[in-house]
C-alpha cells in the first residue's frame, strides 16, 4: 500500500473520511466512501511503482524480526508499553480503533503490522509496513488504525526525534546533502528501505540487553537520524534545526501557542513572538502544519478540554473557561464538530466505552 497525502473532508460528526481524491507517486485516483483508494486504481498504480518485483530477501528478513520482537515485547498489553530504550514506545493493538485526538511532538513512527490512518488539518496520510512516518514539530493530528485483529495486532513503535541531536548532527561536515528541494511540511510518510529498518531491528534488540542500553542507544539513534536526513524528504528535519529558518520559527510559534493556548492570542502576537510578518507566519505555518495559527490554536484548546472533561470532575462551563472560552454555548459547538458529539455525550460515551465513531 502506497502513502497517502490528499485533500480531503472529514465528517465532524461521525469521524469518518468523505469521498475526496487521493495523489500518490505520480498517480491520481478516487477515494472510496471509507477514504480508502477503489482497489482496481490502487492495484494499478502499485504495479506502476514497482516495475522491479524482486523481493528483496534481506528486508524481508527484517521486517519479520520487527514482528516478532513487538510482538514478543508487547505480549500481554494492550496500547502503550514504555520501552528501557529513552524515548522508544512500543504499541499493540487488538481491534481498529478511533478516531483518537492528540498533539503528536517530533518523532518516527513505524508500523510492523497493520496499517494507520493521520488526519493533519485537511490532509490525509495513511502508512503501513512498507513505510514511515516522521513529524518535524507539534501537530494536532487525528488517529485511526484501520488494520488490526487478535490474531494479527496492530504492531507497531515510536521513536521520539530530539531537535538538539539533530542539530548536532547537521553540523557536521560530512552530512550528505539531500536533493529534496519541497521541505515545507512538518510530516510525511515514506518507502522505509533495509538501512532503516536494520537500524531499528537493532535498537529493539537492545531490549534483550538492557546493560547495553545507556553506551550502544544514543549510537544507534545518531545511525537512525543520519539516515532520516539523508533519505526522502529528510530536508524537513534539517529545516526544524537550522537557526532562523521559517520552519524553526514556525515552530517557536507552535512553543509559544502551546504555553498560551487559553488566552486570548490576536495573531499579531504570535508573529512578533516569532520575529515574523503577520503575512509571512499565516503562509510559513500553514505550510508546516496545514492549518492557520488559530485553528491551531482551537485543536489545542479542545483537545485539552476533552482531558479535562475525561479525567476530572468539572463541569462543562468551567472547563470550557479553563481552555479559553468565553462562551459556553460556542465551546460546545466547536467541541461537537471535532469530535462529533456535545461534551457530556462525548464523556459518557468514553465512560461506558462505547464505539466513538
Amino acid at each position: 500500500m502506497l502513502p497517502i497525502s490528499c485533500l480531503i473532508l472529514q465528517n465532524t460528526v461521525t469521524g469518518e473520511f468523505d469521498d475526496a481524491t487521493a495523489v500518490t507517486i505520480g498517480h491520481e485516483y478516487p477515494l472510496s466512501l471509507g477514504g480508502m483508494p477503489n482497489e482496481s486504481a490502487t492495484v494499478e498504480a502499485v504495479a506502476s511503482h514497482e516495475a522491479h518485483p524482486r523481493v528483496d530477501s534481506a528486508l524481508e528478513e527484517l521486517r519479520r524480526e520487527l514482528v516478532r520482537s513487538l510482538d514478543r515485547f508487547t505480549r500481554g498489553s494492550e496500547g502503550t508499553v514504555q520501552s528501557a530504550v529513552p524515548g522508544l514506545s512500543l504499541y499493540r493493538i487488538m481491534h481498529p480503533g478511533g478516531p483518537n485526538h492528540t498533539v503528536q511532538t517530533p518523532a518516527l513512527a513505524l508500523i510492523a503490522q497493520g496499517t494507520k490512518r493521520v488526519l493533519v488539518g485537511n490532509e490525509l496520510y495513511e502508512y503501513d509496513p512498507g513505510h514511515y512516518l516522521v513529524s518535524s514539530v507539534d501537530l494536532p493530528l487525528v488517529g485511526k488504525i484501520t488494520v488490526a485483529s487478535p490474531s494479527e495486532p496492530y504492531l507497531g513503535l515510536r521513536l521520539a526525534l530530539d531537535v538538539g541531536e539533530i542539530s548536532d548532527l547537521i553540523g557536521h561536515d560530512d552530512l550528505p546533502l539531500t536533493a529534496h528541494a519541497d521541505a515545507s511540511r512538518g510530516l510525511y510518510v515514506y518507502r522505509l528501505g533495509p538501512l532503516m529498518l536494520d537500524a531499528v531491528v537493532r535498537l529493539l534488540r537492545l531490549l534483550d540487553a538492557p546493560q547495553d542500553v545507556a553506551i550502544l542507544a544514543p549510537l544507534i539513534k545518531r545511525e537512525i537520524l543520519y539516515r532520516l536526513l539523508t533519505n526522502g524528504p529528510g530536508e524537513c528535519l534539517r529545516q526544524i534545526a537550522l537557526h532562523d529558518s521559517h520552519t524553526q520559527r514556525v515552530a517557536t510559534a507552535i512553543r509559544f501557542l502551546r504555553g498560551n493556548f487559553a488566552q486570548r492570542l490576536p495573531v499579531e502576537t504570535i508573529a512578533r513572538n516569532a520575529h515574523m510578518s503577520v503575512s509571512s507566519l499565516h503562509h510559513h505555518f500553514k505550510a508546516v502544519t496545514a492549518m492557520s495559527p488559530l485553528q491551531y490554536q482551537k485543536q489545542l484548546r479542545l483537545q485539552e478540554a476533552r482531558r479535562l472533561l475525561f479525567t476530572g470532575g468539572a463541569d462543562v462551563a468551567l472547563v470550557a473557561q479553563r481552555v479559553g472560552y468565553e462562551s459556553a454555548s460556542q465551546f460546545s459547538r466547536e467541541y461537537g464538530r471535532l469530535f462529533g458529539a456535545s461534551p457530556l455525550r462525548d464523556k459518557r460515551r468514553w465512560l461506558t466505552g462505547a464505539d466513538a465513531e
